[in-house]
Formats: structure tokens, C-alpha cells, sequence
């Protein structure tokens, strides 16, 4: 496999977009894919939204890591956002460009004319990356308010958010923050904690030059300057222990026409604090095992095994569609578990001796110890298996779920970041229990434990997308959120004529995000922290 040399964070900015918008502009989000071979691309990142704009200078950085050995095809879509689906075909698409990653870092600035397809110009609109080695781990947490801030709005106060700029080495201001919450009606505002990586801030460079702007927001883009003040993190880092920095923040035409002006209201950093952001790799290479285990839909809409239209259907060659998923998931999983035993449950069957319907019956017949050895005893235990139960159901995902937990659960009250949970549900998307599941899913989403679904065959997987929370946070029937995403849903069919690698790409790609947002929110650093290299 080949080393990562390191990470890079890409900034991107647009401009002279096309308008789809009637009434308005559009609301431009870019979205960064890479190929993953055979025609298939995926998506690795994407920036925020920003609302009526044409020429928008996107916040939010797109990481990516970045292999010397590697040909990286990449792909940029900007779409104009009008609905809160995480899905993108069914917004409007304002152009694009694909190109290599080795183009973008050997480009001080890389600039590209956007395309609605290959020699079909999108307008004049252009698109800007630029791309920064992530050299440091290091996060910056600010908390900010504000005294007496100028008063924007003829109807009401003030809309007031921040924005942080720090000087590239042409000298250009560069965005490197916006503040996510925008306080309405508010000339006094505290805003929500700013955590951020100290790299896209400053670069480590402590007494590089940060500009911080303060505008009143206006929903139709066209947003008012109340002021801005420059600084660095060396005055920022005076905050603290109760003591706060205070900055006039200034708006320039003002002082210029007014000779009795003082300022536009004063910013108060009360809390400056430099924390470490540890990754993926650091809480695996510090201990952490990743315990995977299977669970396999063996209910009667699968269809009978013996038929060649069923799910569970051996072809000539012996494999299927619950197969090549095992394998695919499993195959990058196992390298993290030292034991290489692994759990494997089916779910939905009626099973001997008595013929009763079971939700988490161990594959292998042996409830005690349900583990296999390495993925081939997982696929052994499938192929065996088939022969000696009747399909039967209904669908029900929590019983296996809530098994899981409880080990999760249990590692949990250790206080250490030393084991995390993968489940792999497997499925033909027919689920009962859906109410029992999303509490299921809302009780884990607070245990050091992931799930992913992968959706086998050509049924409606409306439910499995609902559990993946992508269009918004789940919440159990009561109404409790879950306290971080932790369901991946994939449909099969995207993949059946992709490499086997993709569909692992895919439903993995969360993982590592999952698992440091748990350990974040926990407070718990690795069981061997890595060396800080200053």
C-alpha cells in the first residue's frame, strides 16, 4: 500500500457563477470527488452553502490526502443548494472542472474556467484552488464577544457574525473562519465557542497578521461591514483566566469622514486556548482495536437460496452480493483487529432445533462464542448456514444493534480510548422495527461504536437513508437527537460494476471521522499519545 506523504487542505473560491435562481442568487456549495477507477467517483468532501452568491470564497477547506506516487484524478461540482437534501441530483449544477491533485499543489494558485460538460462552457464562471500541507495538528479554541456594536438594520438591531482572514505570502487576505452562527437582533453578542485547526489560522506562525471582520448579515448576500480590527495569535493568546483582550473594531470610511469617531463597537476575546487534535492514525498507532462484526439479513424477502433470482443465491463461481460485501468491508477492517475473531450474526430466520424465529443467532451455531476466524470463517459460516435455516422474518435491525452496544458499552466504562465497535448490516432494505432501530441507533450514538448498512438488491432503501441521518439528525420517536452520526448507508447496486475497493471506500470513509469525534467529545487522548514535535 502506498505511504501517504501528508494531508492537504484545499480552499476554494468561485466566481461569475451562473444564476438559477429566479427572484435571487444562487446558493453555491462545491463538492470535491476523487476516482476511484471503473468510472466510479466519490465524493471526499464538500464546503459549506453560501446563500445568494455569485462570486463566493468558500470557508470551509476540502481535505484530502495527497500520494507523490499516485495519479489523484479529481473532480470539483459546484450546485446551487434550494433544499435541505444531502443528495445532490436533484439540484442545479453550476459547473465544474476535473483535473489532478499534483496540478493543484504544484500551482501557487490553480484556476480553471468551470464546464456544465467537456467543451460546454458554465458561463463565465471560473473556480480557484489553492492547496497547504497540513504540517500541524494543533486546534484553536476562541471564545469571542462584543460591546456596543453599530446598529445596521433600519427595522432592528444588527445581525452580527465574525470572519477571520490571515495573510498568505503574495500578502492577499485570505478567509480562513467564518463564524457558523449568525446572533439576530444583537449589538452585544457571545458567540458559540470558535474551534478551528491553528494551521488554516496562522500557519503555526504565531505573530502572522489575522484580520478579523465583523458584519451584520443580510439574507440577501449583501452583507453591511460594521468593522474590523488586525491582530495576531501572540495578542490573542493574552486571554485567559478571567482576563479578557479587547480590540476597537473599526470601520474605515467612517474614521476617515468622521473626526469624533471612535469605533464601531469593541470585540472581546475572553478565552484563547491552543488544544491538540489527535487523528485517526494516532488513536490506532496509540492501541485502539476495532472490533467489527456482521449481521446478516436472512429474511424471506431475500427470496428462497436455492432460486437463482434470491439475494442469497450462490452464482457458478459461489458468491453473491451479502458476500462480496463481507469481503469488501472486511477485508480493510481485519488489519486493525490484533485477534482476527470476529462476531457474525444473522437476523430474520427461523433456526434449529426448535424453529423459532431468531434476531441474532450466531452464524456459526454457537451462541456462546459466536466469533469466526478472520473473514474466511465469516464467509465459511454463510455458505454453511444456508442449507440449515428457512428465511422467514420480520426485518429487525435493534436486537443486533443493542447487542453490539452492550459491548460498547461496556469498553466505554473503561475511560479509554482502547476499543471501538463496527457493525456491518447487511440487508434487502425491508425493515419492521424502525422505531425500536432509531432508538437503537441513538443509544449508540453515544458509545465508541459505528454502523454500516449496505443495501443489497433493487428495493426501495427510503428507510436506510432515514437512518443515515444524512438530511438531518436523527432522532428517536421521543424526539432525542443523536448525539453524532454514526450510520453509513450504502446501496450495492451503485457498485455492481465498480471495483470491489470502491464499495469499501464508500462505507468506510466515515469511520475514522466517527471515531475521533467520539473520542473528541469523550476527552480521552490515545492510550500512547504520539510525541509533540514542535
Amino acid at each position: 500500500m502506498a505511504g501517504c506523504v501528508s494531508r492537504v487542505e484545499l480552499s476554494v473560491t468561485c466566481r461569475s457563477l451562473l444564476d438559477r435562481d429566479l427572484g435571487s442568487r444562487s446558493d453555491p456549495l462545491c463538492v470535491l470527488l476523487h476516482d476511484a477507477g471503473g468510472g466510479c467517483w466519490i465524493e471526499l468532501d464538500r464546503t459549506e452553502r453560501i446563500k445568494n452568491c455569485q462570486n463566493p470564497e468558500f470557508c470551509k477547506k476540502l481535505v484530502v490526502d495527497y500520494y507523490f506516487e499516485k495519479v489523484q484524478k479529481l473532480k470539483f461540482g459546484v450546485y446551487d443548494i434550494d433544499n435541505k437534501s444531502f443528495d445532490l441530483n436533484d439540484d442545479d449544477y453550476l459547473g465544474g472542472i476535473e483535473c489532478t491533485l499534483g496540478q493543484v499543489v504544484s500551482s501557487s494558485v490553480f484556476t480553471r474556467p468551470l464546464e456544465l460538460r467537456q467543451g460546454k462552457p458554465a458561463g463565465k464562471g471560473t473556480i480557484t484552488v489553492s492547496a497547504e500541507e497540513i504540517k500541524d495538528t494543533r486546534v484553536l479554541c476562541l471564545e469571542i464577544e462584543a460591546r456596543n456594536l453599530d446598529k445596521k438594520d433600519l427595522l432592528g438591531k444588527s445581525d452580527p457574525f465574525l470572519e477571520f482572514y490571515k495573510q498568505n505570502d503574495a500578502g492577499m487576505w485570505q478567509l480562513v473562519y467564518r463564524s457558523e452562527v449568525v446572533i439576530k437582533n444583537n449589538l452585544n453578542p457571545c458567540w458559540r465557542k470558535i474551534s478551528a485547526p491553528l494551521q488554516t489560522f496562522c500557519g503555526g506562525d504565531f505573530n502572522k497578521p489575522i484580520k478579523v471582520q465583523c458584519a451584520d448579515h443580510d439574507s440577501d448576500g449583501s452583507h453591511d461591514l460594521i468593522g474590523t480590527f488586525e491582530t495576531n495569535l501572540t495578542q490573542l493568546q493574552k486571554a485567559g483566566d478571567g482576563s479578557a483582550v479587547e480590540f476597537e473594531c473599526i470601520h474605515p470610511e467612517k474614521k476617515q469622514k468622521k473626526k469624533s469617531y471612535k469605533n464601531s463597537g469593541i470585540i472581546r476575546i475572553k478565552s484563547c486556548k491552543i488544544e491538540t487534535e489527535y487523528s485517526f492514525l494516532d488513536y490506532v498507532m496509540g492501541g485502539c482495536q476495532i472490533n467489527f462484526t456482521v449481521g446478516v439479513d436472512f429474511t424471506g424477502s431475500n427470496g428462497d437460496p436455492k432460486s437463482p433470482d434470491s439475494l442469497h443465491y450462490m452464482s457458478p463461481d459461489g458468491i453473491n452480493e451479502y458476500l462480496i460485501a463481507i469481503w469488501s468491508v472486511g477485508s480493510v477492517v481485519q488489519d486493525y483487529d490484533a485477534d482476527k475473531l470476529f462476531p457474525a450474526f444473522g437476523f430474520g430466520a427461523q433456526v434449529p432445533p426448535s424453529w423459532q424465529v431468531s434476531h441474532e443467532f450466531a452464524l456459526n451455531f454457537n451462541p456462546s462464542n459466536p466469533y469466526c476466524q478472520g473473514i474466511q470463517g465469516i464467509v465459511d459460516a454463510y455458505r454453511q448456514i444456508l442449507s440449515q435455516i428457512r428465511l422467514y422474518g420480520p426485518t429487525n435491525f435493534s436486537p443486533i444493534i443493542n447487542h453490539v452496544a452492550r459491548f460498547a458499552a461496556h469498553s466505554a466504562e473503561q475511560g479509554t480510548a482502547s476499543q471501538y465497535f463496527i457493525l456491518l448490516i447487511i440487508t434487502d432494505g425491508e425493515i419492521t422495527d424502525l422505531d425500536q432501530t432509531r432508538q437503537a441507533i441513538v443509544n449508540a450514538s453515544k458509545l465508541p461504536m459505528s454502523i454500516i448498512i449496505v443495501g443489497v438488491g433493487e428495493a426501495d432503501f427510503k428507510a436506510m437513508e432515514f437512518l443515515d441521518g444524512d438530511n438531518g439528525v436523527l432522532k428517536s420517536l421521543t424526539g432525542e437527537p443523536a448525539a453524532r452520526d454514526i450510520v453509513q448507508f450504502v446501496p450495492f447496486r451503485q457498485f455492481k460494476n465498480a471495483p470491489h475497493e470502491a464499495l469499501s471506500q464508500m462505507v468506510l470513509a466515515e469511520v475514522p471521522k466517527q471515531l475521533v469525534s467520539y473520542y473528541k467529545w469523550q476527552g480521552w487522548p490515545p492510550v500512547k499519545p504520539p510525541e509533540i514535535k514542535m
